[in-house]
């Protein structure tokens, strides 16, 4: 497997906007599962990852995400009907995207839905390399390739030309994690559905609040993998983490947003918005 990511950033943006009125960018919501959310791209992380966020203080940077289904097991939520193990609302939880001046592709700048890790400027990750990064991440398109599933760098290459996949052979070690094995690892299950009812009735209207994903957020911490436990001790402690944790994330995440509805799409102003509050820095590409 060999990518070439510089001047791309495809796999961690959501750049439906940039993508042809006649392209297919329809994947997240075909078939069974369609997430509440309509963010494109989210970046899963396992239960270890998420206690090693909160552990940085970085519970900012986590988003949850449910999943209506039209046919398999589910229960109603809030009104909303959401897939579910054992009668339990199912979940992921990701890292946050927000809007950032980016110009991928040789694009001119613009405002798309971002990582929150991502450099805008430079297009980089700013936790590659970090004990921080998730396997997710770290082995993209791996799993894809191993599950001849499309990858975010083929799409990237039919609607923006170039090449972005520069070998398609799956890496050795490519372990996508499906079934049962996943559930309490990557996959989670809320324990109590009338406690979020209330959030995932503002998931699926684009409105959830901090608190809200706090709650999934705390759930994938304290839960166990290979089950559907979740220590009660744990899951306060995550929870009152989740709450209490500021990082540079989320003024960075605060001032996008602010910026995003009047100001024109600059990268640079990256240096202020986040460099200055203690973002990692990039390397930058090889010339």
């Amino acid at each position: 497997m060999e990518v070439n990511c510089e001047g791309c950033a495809g796999c961690c943006l959501d750049w439906r906007a940039l993508a042809p009125d006649d392209a297919d960018h329809g994947h997240e919501r075909r078939g069974r599962y369609r997430p509440l959310d309509d963010i494109d791209n989210l970046a899963p992380v396992s239960s270890d990852e998420v206690r090693t966020f909160l552990d940085e203080g970085l519970a900012g940077a986590l988003v949850a995400r449910l999943f209506r289904i039209d046919d398999g097991p589910s229960v109603t939520v809030g009104g909303v009907e959401v897939a579910a193990i054992r009668g339990r609302p199912a979940f992921l939880v990701g890292l946050r995207k927000v809007p950032k001046p980016v110009a991928p592709f040789d694009a001119e700048p613009r405002w798309l839905p971002s990582c929150t890790f991502l450099d805008p400027e430079a297009l980089q990750c700013r936790i590659h390399g970090h004990d921080l990064y998730p396997e997710t991440c770290s082995t993209y398109p791996g799993d894809n390739l191993a599950l001849d599933a499309e990858t975010e760098c083929e799409r990237v290459e039919r609607a923006h030309g170039g090449e972005r996949l520069l070998d398609d052979d799956p890496p050795a070690d490519a372990d996508p994690v499906l079934g049962p094995g996943a559930v309490g690892a990557r996959v989670f299950a809320h324990p109590d559905a009338e406690r979020v009812a209330g959030a995932v009735e503002r998931l699926a209207g684009g409105e959830a609040t901090r608190a809200d994903h706090a709650e999934f957020v705390a759930v994938a911490a304290a839960s166990t993998p290979g089950t559907l436990a979740v220590s009660d001790e744990r899951y306060e402690r995550a929870r009152e983490r989740a709450l209490d944790s500021a990082s540079w994330v989320d003024g960075a995440a605060a001032e996008w947003t602010d910026r995003a509805g009047t100001d024109d799409p600059d990268p640079a102003t990256a240096r202020a918005v986040e460099g200055e509050r203690g973002a990692p820095a990039t390397p930058g590409w090889d010339d």
